[in-house]
């Protein structure tokens, strides 16, 4: 179909198109009359997603913050602020409220908090900022009055929502951060108890102190002994040889006395030799002479074996001084490990309430920051715009309304013409004849201005085309 043929039906069938545009016009400008007024109000409030939280310093990460606003979205729109909303504005002490509720519900279903809250949902309109941290709340209502309290109270409710999620945690925080502080405090003072109580059964307060000046003294006996070892060897080598060999050891031939009678043997022995040559052997000098060397030989002999017996003496001191030694080294060395034993003992208790007064130090922490969190009534989000009374209704918008019937009462007209003459299709150019396959012969025009002319009626042509 061309467009002369729609061109031309359009025009046959202007009668309809203008009885449909007017139904459509008058009856949308009727209802915009009709139909009761709505106000809307609206207010903004904005989230201070930069600002740290005042208690821990935590900002939020760039990243985070379309979830973030999202997040603030759901809240705002959720029944537990709906709630909140109904009893600020005392909805549920209204009894005209509760009534119709009962008529509608029978009592049935939801309880009449919940029943005004979805009444309220219905009539919010959220809109978060595309490129700020602001949030526009609207809310419709028939009366500009009520319109503009709903709104502030949302904003109101949202506020306090946003506090309570944040302070209802910190308090179940605080709770369980105050019975650990408890638990924790008590291990702490029995630990301490422990501890003190072995340093006073153990009767040492300085250990580490005690342990040094123990070990100084292992030391110092381990010398000794090692000092006595030596002496206790030199001594049993010198006796050794001393019973041996008696007449070269060196004790016996460094002994003075020894010294002094071997040099009085000689010479007893050198004046005997000469008395020998002069006198008999049985001359009563030689005879005194021989028997004066053999006393200093009998001295001799006494000396050499008290020598040899003091040596032996010395020994056997050496011995028992490096056993006395040797014993108390081990009992000085049971000693050090006995306080070794202790200070490990210590150092594990010590290190236990130490790691133990960190756990408190830390869990005090975390209950002190969490009872600021609790009794803070501070949040990031602030109302940047209070809602006033709309002067004009947003609801019917008599002009918008005007504007769009008129273009589908045009719109709707000319279907209607198109699909009447689908139904009852009419020939009205030789075009509609040639789309019929039938053969056109000729044609007669009509006149341009003819004289003969009704309102919205047929032109009457000048001469009838013959086919």
């Amino acid at each position: 179909m061309s467009f002369l043929q729609i061109f031309s039906i359009l025009l046959a069938r202007r009668r309809v198109i203008f009885w449909v545009f007017l139904i459509v016009v008058a009856t949308a400008t009727t209802l915009s009359f009709i139909l009761p007024k709505s106000y809307t109000a609206e207010t903004t409030v904005v989230v201070d997603v930069k600002n740290p939280d005042p208690v821990i310093g935590a900002m939020l990460q760039p990243t985070a913050l379309p979830g973030y606003m999202a997040t603030q979205v759901d809240i705002l729109t959720s029944d537990r602020v709906a709630r909140t909303v109904v009893q600020m504005l005392g909805f549920d002490k209204e009894p005209t409220l509760i009534a119709r509720w009962r008529e509608d519900t029978e009592g049935k279903g939801t309880d009449f908090v919940g029943y005004m809250a979805d009444r309220l949902q219905r009539k919010l309109d959220v809109k978060p900022s595309k490129e700020s941290n602001v949030i526009s709340i609207q809310f419709t209502a028939g009366d500009p009055k009520t319109a503009a309290a709903v709104a502030n109270t949302f904003a109101k409710a949202y506020l306090q929502t946003n506090v309570d999620l944040m302070v209802e945690p910190a308090k179940r925080y605080t709770d369980w951060f105050a019975d650990r502080t408890k638990k924790v405090r008590e291990k702490l003072e029995q630990q301490n108890a422990q501890l003190s109580q072995m340093q006073k059964d153990k009767g040492v307060v300085q250990l580490d102190e005690r342990l040094d000046s123990e070990t100084a003294r292992l030391n110092d006996l381990m010398a000794q002994l090692t000092i006595q070892q030596a002496q206790r060897s030199e001594a049993q080598s010198r006796e050794h040889v001393a019973t041996l060999n008696p007449d070269t050891a060196p004790d016996v031939l460094n002994n003075p006395v020894i010294q002094s009678l071997r040099t009085t043997i000689t010479a007893a022995e050198g004046k005997l030799r000469e008395a020998s040559n002069t006198l008999g052997q049985n001359h009563p000098q030689i005879k005194e002479q021989r028997a004066e060397i053999e006393e200093l030989k009998a001295k001799l002999r006494t000396e050499t074996a008290a020598v040899a017996s003091s040596l032996n003496a010395n020994a056997m001191v050496n011995s028992q001084k490096e056993g006395e030694l040797r014993a108390a080294v081990e009992a000085q060395k049971k000693r050090v490990l006995d306080l070794k034993k202790q200070r490990d003992e210590m150092n594990v208790l010590e290190k236990d309430v130490e790691v133990t007064q960190n756990d408190y130090n830390n869990i005090n922490q975390r209950l002190s920051q969490t009872t600021l969190e609790s009794q803070t009534h501070q949040t990031d989000v602030a109302v940047l715009t209070p809602a006033y009374e709309p002067e004009e209704p947003s609801k019917p918008k008599i002009l918008l309304n005007i504007v769009a019937s008129i273009f589908l009462g045009g719109m709707l007209g000319m279907a209607v013409a198109l699909l009447m003459e689908l139904l009852d299709r009419r020939v009205r150019s030789e075009h509609d004849l040639a789309d019929m396959g039938i053969p056109v012969l000729g044609g007669l025009a009509t006149e341009r201005f003819p004289k003969k002319r009704r309102l919205f009626g047929r032109r009457e042509p000048a001469l009838q085309a013959a086919y």
